[in-house]
């Protein structure tokens, strides 16, 4: 039975988005479980249809084209699930290229783990960083976790995974749009799941690569999505409205801001490039503080189509 649908959020991004489609046809070990792949044109202007449409002949599976002309993460992952009724549902984003074996891989750690939703291993690239952040940048774009398929703890985030529909994504509309600018829409997703007592795996075989392009590539970039990650914990407890969580968390990202800030500041005057992992970390505890409306950096919808207008 064909089961599971891939959905491929992208916004003007061709080069990408062919790569990633191509890694798609190229999947081995599912011919009969897939019922299709869905593009999401999150473009205004659809720029993505004559690519989709260019590929489509290549394709081994129905290649759905869909438009979400509303730009945001939220909004393109919900205009996805719309496009297909598949009840198993994985998410590879544009910039991402999949291993042969890789749905393969999130399909058998599904049946194995009995998961609402499944991770794998992302390898990040990032070929135009400054010499001295490119090792850290790769790590920081990319994505470990332990060396064999299991349940996990705590979930990663969508790009490569697998998500039981029933479970994992219920209703309609299951992302939040309001994360449409500044992400973290998948963070409210999986703590509603893990509150309904959803469970999460591994799939360690799943691996995809990751390619951040020039314009994200830099250390600003990297720590403003620092900072985000950091804010999820303390914006998942105000959520809950969980008050005595959020300030627990504000002290725990206040202790991490003075430790790792007085450490980045030694490595910064000794030059030293590992400085670089403790602006990270610096970045992250200042998040769990920060975390309140007005202070959410933006990377998608407008802000990301105007930067793309002025480019």
């Amino acid at each position: 039975m064909a089961d599971v649908a891939i959905i491929v959020p992208t916004l003007r991004r061709p080069e990408s988005l062919e790569r990633a489609l191509r890694s798609l046809f190229q999947q081995t070990g599912v011919a009969d479980r897939v019922s299709g792949i869905v593009v999401v044109d999150n473009d205004p202007v659809g720029s993505a249809r004559a690519l989709t449409d260019a590929l489509s002949p290549s394709s081994p599976w129905p290649l759905i084209y869909q438009h979400a002309p509303t730009p945001g993460v939220a909004t393109a992952r919900n205009a996805g699930l719309s496009a297909t009724a598949a009840p198993l549902i994985a998410f590879l984003d544009d910039d991402e290229a999949a291993e042969p074996a890789w749905l393969a891989a999130l399909l058998k750690a599904q049946e194995e783990t009995g998961a609402d939703a499944v991770f794998g291993p992302i390898t990040g690239r990032a070929p135009d960083a400054e010499p001295w952040l490119k090792d850290w940048l790769e790590r920081f774009f990319g994505r470990d976790g332990p060396e064999r398929t299991g349940l996990i703890a705590e979930p990663y985030g969508c790009g490569n995974s697998l998500m039981l529909r029933s479970t994992a994504l219920p209703g309609a509309a299951p992302f939040n749009v309001a994360a449409d600018e500044a992400g973290g829409e998948d963070d409210a997703l999986f703590a509603a799941l893990a509150a309904r007592g959803g469970r999460f795996g591994w799939a360690a075989d799943a691996r995809v690569e990751e390619f951040a392009p020039a314009h994200r590539a830099t250390l600003k970039y990297a720590l403003a999505r620092a900072f985000a990650y950091g804010q999820g914990p303390s914006q998942t407890a105000a959520a809950a409205k969980d008050w005595p969580g959020v300030g627990r968390w504000m002290l725990i990202g206040a202790a991490q801001t003075v430790v790792w800030g007085a450490a980045a500041a030694v490595l910064t005057l000794m030059a030293r490039s590992s400085r670089a992992g403790m602006y990270d970390r610096t970045a992250r505890g200042l998040g769990k503080v920060f975390w309140m409306r007005g202070f959410e950096p933006h990377f998608y919808g407008a802000r990301e189509l105007a930067r793309l207008d002025a480019a």
